[in-house]
């Protein structure tokens, strides 16, 4: 694993992910307010080609939430009459008697044509785009706002799954949080257990098969089972983007918090099979599976956890180390601590632009909450515990009831205490300290596992529970 790589999505994922998640509403048996039909054109170029048919009921107002390659829509009325209205601010004002909404949205990249990630992005006859960036949606969704979905011109992997006519029926919010969407590309499933991923490629690689793929998003599914007692989601879509000229497993991955969640990753066109057993990119995008969404979002704590499960869970399953797991984490602590420099743990999260220092700041803070709650315990509870707490609750927490999980699980109070440390002293301050006490020791040859008074703990997060085989 390069510092590179790791630091490109550190930073651009701190930069990008800020989508809120709305809980799951009540199945209703009201008829759509909205039909959106997505026809896929290929001429001049690609293209997503949208309609949405409106009632008297529907919305009047509607907004892009990432304007970026639409400028005009098309307000259609009954007679045939059209009026071109022009976006303002990313928004539109539907006049009275219109029937459809109308837009052509490029897929193909343009100069200054921003993030392609989210607007667009491909290979050949595959295509990646976020729902954000091409649905025009309402600018305010209510609870009894419905929506049917459809797609034509081409195979589509959307975050939602279609009736036998090729309809998605869906609630408003949905439209809120949509995901990441695939058009085209070949289609391959990988099971753990009961929960199955459902994975569009998106575009040809030069030494990988359609199975290698699959077997590597597999494996990081399994990992996830070392930290949670089943993966998260019974069901879950993934879309792999390859990128030209490039040979990293994979560069860059997102969660998007549609319902449910979406995941998309780009990877080397020309990585190869053997690559794949150094990733950990697809293993940390999951991992955001295994904790609920913080509402407001507390980016130091949900990256903090993922990126200490990251090498914790490839330890367990084998694929690393203790020793691995370890030299990862304190260069990891060591890259954040230099970020942070003198300033308290406060000060560094507070910047979000800094995502060296929170990542890692909150790396440290799940690893000291993990031994804090084992040594309370004597052992007989773990951080883990807390989030299968929680995943009890729903899929949406805080912060404040992520500290009252913890409590809980302690059996006293916990987390209040130790986070008011971390937060008004320097941060990583207690680092040292709590390595020497686990019998973890930085040489310059690499890291030396010993005996020491708690290294029995550290054993014990290393390997206490061995992946789900899933079949």
């Amino acid at each position: 694993m390069t510092t590179g790589p790791r630091a490109w999505l550190l930073g651009l994922a701190l930069m990008l992910n800020a989508c809120a998640v709305v809980p799951p509403a009540l199945p209703s048996k009201d008829s759509a307010s909205l039909r959106y039909n997505i026809a896929y054109t290929r001429q001049p170029q690609p293209a997503l080609d949208v309609e949405i048919v409106l009632l008297p009921s529907s919305p009047s107002d509607f907004l892009f939430r990432q304007p970026e390659r639409v400028d005009t829509v098309w307000a259609w009325r009954e007679d045939g009459s059209s009026d071109a209205l022009r976006l303002r601010d990313g928004a539109v004002h539907v006049p009275p008697g219109t029937r459809f909404l109308r837009y052509h949205y490029p897929l193909a990249p343009s100069r200054g044509g921003g993030w392609s990630f989210f607007f667009g992005m491909g290979d050949q006859d595959s295509w990646h785009v976020a729902g954000k960036a091409y649905l025009l949606r309402p600018r305010t969704v209510t609870p009894r706002l419905r929506v049917d979905l459809t797609v034509s011109g081409t195979s589509a992997l959307l975050p939602w799954r279609a009736d036998d006519g090729g309809v998605y029926h869906l609630r408003g919010e949905d439209l809120v949080d949509s995901g990441f969407h695939g058009f085209g590309g070949r289609r391959c499933e990988a099971r753990v257990g009961a929960s199955v991923l459902e994975v569009a490629l998106l575009g040809s690689f030069t030494h990988l098969s359609d199975a290698d793929l699959c077997a590597w998003l597999q494996q990081a599914a399994r990992e996830v089972g070392t930290i949670r007692k089943a993966f998260p989601h019974p069901r879950i879509t993934v879309r792999v983007v390859p990128v030209p000229g490039e040979d990293s497993p994979a560069l860059f991955g997102m969660v998007q918090w549609s319902s449910p969640p979406s995941i998309s990753i780009l990877v080397g066109q020309d990585a190869t099979a053997a690559s794949f057993a150094g990733d950990w990119v697809a293993l940390h995008e999951m991992l955001h599976l295994a904790h609920p969404t913080l509402l407001p979002r507390v980016a130091w704590l949900t990256e903090g956890l993922a990126t200490y499960y990251t090498e914790v869970a490839r330890a367990r399953s084998g694929r690393q180390t203790a020793e691995q797991a370890w030299k990862e984490l304190t260069s990891g602590f060591a890259r954040g601590r230099s970020a942070a420099r003198s300033r308290t743990m406060a000060e560094v999260v507070a910047r979000e632009g800094e995502w060296q220092g929170i990542y890692w700041t909150g790396a440290f803070f799940a690893l000291h909450l993990d031994v804090e709650l084992r040594r309370v315990t004597h052992g007989r509870a773990r951080l883990e515990d807390v989030l299968e707490l929680l995943a009890t609750r729903g899929p949406t927490s805080s912060l404040g009831s992520f500290g009252a999980a913890v409590d809980t699980v302690a059996g006293q109070p916990l987390f209040d205490a130790l986070l008011a440390r971390h937060l008004t002293t320097p941060a990583f301050s207690e680092l040292d300290a709590l390595l020497d006490n686990l019998g973890v020791r930085i040489d310059p040859g690499g890291v030396k596992l010993h005996a020491a008074p708690g290294s029995r703990l550290r054993e014990a997060m290393d390997g206490e529970r061995s992946p789900d085989d899933g079949g």
